[in-house]
């Protein structure tokens, strides 16, 4: 069973906002047996919108439509969907209920332009709009399935699942589908192939393995299909065992989570702390952890120490030491986490000084260079690294580098 999703909106081309829906709605539609054949993007535009669903006919079982749905004129996605399938609008009871309810809860006057949110191909059954105006329409059109929701994220995912998937599951016979994730740091995709080379080529028809890379670090997904749940998860498991036992000296975790929640994880398990000291990665460490619930059992916090001054005053770096050899310096990163383990009375900590761009670079030390220090009672590893002259991208780089040699460090530590 194929579904190809398409948005559509002009502010999504000029890049005014990001498409989050599409992927949300591929991440749920996969958990349900559905695979996403192809993912489009459309301006408000008549003859755009109609060959996208024209030629969406031909690849797909099921499409899904976001935006274009408001009451402003702009909005032509009702009106083009009708104009798709020959038919004219109607006003649904329902759907005018719903508008109707929803501006008496707020003491705001219906105006005409908002009654027209009723209106409706005469042909689609509506989904009820819980926390907005405008209905969601399913139509069931020559063996395909189209279902056109609004663009705004929050009306649309409540929509999807009290709706749309419920219904989807119910009516029709979806297959399953499998995926395992590990999560490995340190070495490259290339590496990683070459590794496990046998393995990936014994794999059967049924499952499949994909490579993943992000910066400094790559997730090796295993996804099978089948009917039969059971079989698939054993035969996953199977193979995913002979991965890690092949990788384990780079497995962070055998789990699709972010290399920071492993950590977090780990140091909970162990009942160890963490603070860090951030110069050029300016809290960004520091926001990894927090966005977690459950971050204060392990992070501590630190301190952002831009200036020489603060990294004296707070870290205890010494004044000699940055005057000899530069703030950015192994010599000071150094003196950066052992302040970080003194002052912040935490078990490891992390420190990371740089220059991060676009200006600010010498011959000897160019933009995206940054070293970086992580550290326990016991061992302290520095590391410098040379990134390019991209500043988000150096800050990117630079904390997850930071976050590899911890894992690192926690590797050898043991406890």
């Amino acid at each position: 069973m194929l579904a190809e999703i398409i948005t559509i909106g002009d502010e999504i081309l000029i890049g005014q906002i990001v498409d989050t829906n599409s992927a949300w709605i591929a991440a749920q539609l996969n958990q349900i047996g559905i695979r996403v054949k192809q993912i489009s993007s459309v301006s408000d535009d008549r003859e755009h919108i109609l060959t996208a669903l024209a030629e969406a006919k031909g690849r797909a079982d099921i499409i899904l439509i976001t935006g274009g749905l408001g009451p402003t004129k702009d909005d032509i996605t009702k009106k083009t969907i009708a104009d798709y399938f020959g038919v004219k609008m109607l006003e649904n009871k329902d759907a005018l209920e719903n508008v109707t309810r929803i501006f008496a809860r707020y003491n705001r006057p219906l105006l005409e332009v908002n009654r027209l949110q009723a209106q409706v191909p005469e042909n689609c059954e509506i989904i009820l709009n819980k926390n907005g105006t405008a209905p969601g329409m399913w139509f069931n059109a020559d063996g395909k399935i189209y279902i056109s929701m609004p663009g705004v994220p929050h009306e649309m995912m409540y929509m999807m699942e009290d709706g749309v998937l419920p219904k989807l599951k119910s009516s029709l016979k979806l297959p399953v589908i499998i995926h395992k994730t590990i999560l490995t740091v340190g070495e490259g995709e290339s590496f990683l192939a070459e590794r496990i080379a046998d393995i990936e080529d014994s794999l059967p028809p049924d499952i499949k393995l994909a490579y993943l890379p992000k910066l400094g670090q790559v997730r090796l997904r295993l996804s099978g299909y089948g009917d039969d749940e059971v079989l698939l998860k054993e035969k996953i498991a199977g193979f995913a065992a002979r991965i890690v036992e092949r990788v384990g000296d780079v497995v962070a975790a055998e789990e699709d989570i972010p290399v920071e929640k492993v950590i977090l994880n780990l140091m909970t398990e162990r009942g160890v702390t963490l603070s860090v000291a951030e110069s050029c990665t300016g809290g960004y460490i520091s926001h990894l952890f927090t966005q977690h619930p459950g971050s204060s059992k392990v992070f501590f916090g630190g301190t952002v120490s831009y200036s020489n001054s603060l990294k004296e005053s707070i870290l205890g770096v010494s004044e000699q030491t940055i005057g000899q050899f530069g703030a950015v310096s192994g010599e000071t990163v150094e003196e950066m986490v052992k302040g970080a383990l003194l002052n912040f009375k935490s078990d490891y900590a992390i420190a990371v000084t740089g220059i991060a761009g676009p200006d600010g670079g010498t011959p000897e030390k160019p933009v995206g260079t940054v070293w970086i220090a992580v550290a326990n009672v016991n061992k302290t590893s520095v590391k410098k690294l040379t990134f390019g002259n991209k500043r988000q991208q150096n800050i990117e780089r630079s904390a997850i580098s930071a976050l590899n040699m911890l894992i690192t460090l926690l590797r050898e530590s043991g406890k």
